[in-house]
């Protein structure tokens, strides 16, 4: 391999790895969402002209923002001599001088924060704080994003564009809010994490199961946010976090095919994530307040705790699902409880539930309603049913891990004698 073929490699590696973090800090030294991308086009273009060259800086991030930050400083003062009106006396406003800014550690590592906050200002629709979130932030595509949220990519495109306007327009700031203004965007902030981390749990598409970068950078945040506000559904969130992390390793095989929970290795899931979630739920719970993150990551702990699949408390599960279901009703929690009736009462009894749901409609593109009524099909000896619900599940899924699972299931399906 030659030289320049290994300092491609570095800077794909960087990019994957560090282009949303350079993105953040640009947009609190430029204060423009579209400057700071184009600005972090021209760094990593920058870089793979003149690396080859002169070698990989030993800081290759703060590298990365000051490279991109003069270009844009650079691109606004050519852009200004042509400006008749403004003679180039706006420059001030729209990018920070401070030499030193990319340098300091800790004021980088926060921006990523900042950013979540400012994404989820009150000014923006709800959708559109999540939405822009997971995009800018965290580097989803548009398609992915649009997997999460059960819309349409195009519906989804356009709430970005709109909140990335409004934030220009409303000069919305680059900072993290005062306690006073916490409570008030703690909600929206929460559920960008958790469905970071759940695109890096499992993710909608492509050749790998899960992305660790990105439910690892979730935990991260999680952690951030811990510190800055120790609120209830804050801890609560990152025990529920930690805890489905903790069962990474044996959630695949070595050739990266799925294990079902019931067939993993639990000697092979992570004790310290196990032991410092259950600390972080028992402590959320000591405050006697109790919201959906609280109760998903009790639940958790549940699992964490049980030796086996069939030594798992259902009936306590299936109670906690009964309190997730006051808290926050959705049709995706009501699926979830019928799993866990399944469990409990049999294969019959949550076939009922799942049928139900099916046939309001609510869930007739989610994936994981179809896979959940192939299993209980394929459980009651209900062959012919399976094989249309897998194949069902087959057709919405775009996880190539996913896809080889269901294809399997298929396969070992054979028609009963009578």
């Amino acid at each position: 391999m030659s030289t320049n073929d290994s300092v491609h490699e570095v800077i794909d590696a960087l990019y994957a790895s560090e282009s949303r973090r350079v993105l953040a800090t640009l947009i609190r030294l430029l204060g423009d969402f579209d400057r700071a991308e184009e600005a972090v086009h021209e760094a990593f273009r920058a870089a793979l002209e003149q690396w080859p060259r002169e070698g990989v800086p030993s800081n290759p991030r703060a590298w990365l923002v000051s490279t991109g930050r003069f270009k844009a400083i650079d691109a606004m003062r050519r852009q200004a001599r042509f400006d008749a009106l403004d003679e180039g006396s706006h420059l001030a406003g729209l990018a920070v001088v401070d030499e030193h800014a990319c340098e300091d550690a800790e004021r980088v590592a926060d921006d990523r924060l900042r950013l979540i906050f400012t994404c989820c200002h009150p000014a923006l629709a709800p959708d559109a704080q999540v939405a822009l979130t997971l995009r800018e932030v965290c580097g989803l595509t548009t398609e992915a994003i649009a997997v999460a949220f059960l819309t349409p990519a195009p519906t989804l495109a356009q709430r970005i564009v709109r909140a990335k306007a409004k934030i220009r327009t409303a000069r919305i700031p680059y900072r993290v809010p005062t306690p006073a203004e916490l409570p008030e965007r703690l909600s929206a902030v929460l559920r960008v994490i958790y469905l970071v981390f759940n695109e890096g749990y499992v993710a909608s598409s492509g050749a790998l199961l899960t992305r660790h970068d990105l439910s690892s950078e979730a935990i991260r945040l999680g952690r951030l946010l811990a510190d800055l506000l120790p609120d209830h559904e804050v801890l609560g969130l990152l025990a529920l976090m930690l805890l489905h992390e903790s069962r990474r390793a044996a959630r695949t095989t070595e050739s990266g095919d799925l294990v079902l929970l019931e067939d993993q290795d639990r000697t092979a899931w992570n004790v310290a994530m196990i032991r410092e979630g259950t600390a972080l739920i028992e402590r959320a719970l000591a405050t006697h307040r109790a919201g959906p993150y609280c109760i998903q990551a009790a639940i958790g702990a549940i699992h964490a705790a049980a030796p086996t699949m069939a030594e798992t408390d259902w009936g306590e599960i299936t109670a906690l699902y009964d309190v997730l279901l006051g808290l926050e009703p959705s049709p995706v929690v009501e699926l979830n409880r019928a799993v866990a009736v399944a469990m409990r009462d049999g294969p019959a009894a949550g076939l009922a539930l799942v049928d139900a749901l099916l046939a309001r409609g609510d869930l007739d593109d989610y994936r994981f309603a179809h896979a959940a009524r192939a299993d209980l099909c394929r459980r009651l000896g209900l062959i012919d049913e399976a094989r249309a619900a897998y194949a069902r599940a087959l057709a919405l899924s775009r996880q190539d891990a996913e896809r080889r699972f269901l294809e399997r299931r298929l396969a070992e399906l054979t028609t009963p004698h009578p």
